[in-house]
């Protein structure tokens, strides 16, 4: 049986995109606190819609609504803990139903947002919440056990922003059994807190349950000069389509990228997880994915 481990050996494997702004553009409102993940609770269907739409364009990887999804977050609109264990679980299961119907091979990766995302406050670009690594572990472990009891491929370490978070959420990966890949957000070759990418990178190599490091939610063109950077293990990169976010209006300023010209670059710098996030959509997953066949084609 071939594990998400050999695949990514076997690479490249597609990503899929950004998941709210296909809700968004569904006409869903995700102006609350939990954004596209209160769509577990409220309309899990039109989740299920993302991740088909996603497999339908080329990608090879769904990744799953469980990014904000927390028991503290939950918690402070009401949501019990048995309730939410549920929610995280069906985010996984949504996705691998998808998959299960998706054409080719489609595996199912569990977003782990960092601490910062509950706050819903843009901290995942700064970091440096004030908490320890043990509390920031004990934050991330109950929602790593959820979502790995629903089996899922991989997990989805994301948007990561300093080191201290990043050592937390390789503590609590420890003994589930499940494989990770942890990817930053980034500020040219430094994570968001300042740290050296070299030094995140190696952090990311000291862990046997990571099988991929890179960047995500980063502007494209800053991609191809940080995963440079990694040197040791496969890499994984899906950059934000163009503009900045604004966390004060909770939208985005500025053009759209087209980063599917940027598909070659991240190939030759060691990328074997490749998508998008944030302002990318089944149309530019498709060109990617198309762009990817042509680049590997020619090796």
């Amino acid at each position: 049986m071939t594990t998400f481990r050999d695949a990514v050996s076997a690479g490249p494997l597609v990503l899929d995109g950004g998941m709210s702004n296909e809700l968004e553009a569904q006409g869903h409102d995700l102006s609350g606190a939990l954004w596209s993940a209160r769509l577990l609770r409220d309309d899990p269907d039109a989740i299920a819609a993302v991740h088909r739409a996603y497999f339908a364009a080329g990608a090879q990887v769904a990744i799953t609504a469980s990014y904000q999804a927390t028991y503290d977050g939950f918690a402070r609109l009401g949501i019990s803990r048995t309730e939410t264990t549920a929610l995280l679980r069906r985010s996984v299961h949504l996705a691998r139903e998808a998959a299960e119907n998706a054409a080719g091979t489609a595996w199912v990766a569990a977003s782990v947002g960092p601490y910062g995302a509950m706050l819903a406050d843009g901290s995942e670009y700064r970091g440096g919440y004030g908490l320890t690594v043990a509390e920031l572990t004990r934050f991330h472990r109950p929602r790593l056990e959820a979502l790995a009891e629903a089996a899922p491929d991989v997990f989805a370490v994301e948007t990561i922003p300093d080191l201290r978070e990043a050592e937390a959420v390789l503590n609590a990966l420890d003994g589930l059994g499940i494989p990770a890949w942890l990817s930053y957000s980034i500020r040219g070759t430094t994570t968001s807190a300042g740290q050296p990418l070299t030094e995140a990178f190696a952090l990311a190599r000291s862990s046997d349950a990571v099988v991929a490091t890179g960047v995500n939610c980063a502007p494209a063109a800053d991609t191809a000069p940080a995963l440079a950077l990694n040197t040791a293990l496969p890499g994984v990169v899906y950059p934000n389509g163009g503009g900045v976010w604004d966390p004060g209006t909770r939208s985005w300023r500025g053009a759209q990228d087209e980063i599917a010209d940027l598909a070659p670059s991240w190939l030759r710098a060691g990328a074997v997880l490749v998508g998008g996030c944030c302002r990318v959509g089944p149309a530019e997953i498709k060109e990617l994915a198309d762009r990817l066949a042509a680049a590997t084609a020619d090796r």
